[in-house]
């Protein structure tokens, strides 16, 4: 007997892969298009920095500023640097998945 032809996966489930390369292909040309990609890059680089840094950066000085204030057993300023810390990299996070989504 014949053995069953084999499914490769060529012919069942081939719309999602050829949308992911189609989305691909597009966001690279799209890449070589665009002026300046380097410099939106940098620049997007940079939010993100940014977007960590400062909230880190509020936290410490508000709980410096506690410390100073109303002494304590724990220390506001590394409580405050972890939690600025944080919510930095969830809101780092947010951005990268929108442009993620984006293309």
């Amino acid at each position: 007997m014949a053995d069953p032809p084999q499914n490769d996966g060529l012919q069942n489930g081939n719309d999602g892969l050829a949308e992911k390369i189609g989305k691909k292909e597009n966001r690279k040309i799209r890449a070589r298009q665009q002026q300046g990609s380097v410099w939106f890059g940098l620049g997007m680089l940079g939010m993100i920095g940014w977007s960590v840094a400062i909230p880190t950066l509020l936290g410490i000085a508000l709980g410096v500023w506690i410390d100073g204030k109303w002494p304590g057993r724990f220390s506001w300023t590394l409580m405050l640097l972890v939690g600025g810390l944080m919510m930095g990299c969830a809101n780092a996070w947010y951005w990268v998945e929108k442009e993620r989504k984006r293309d």
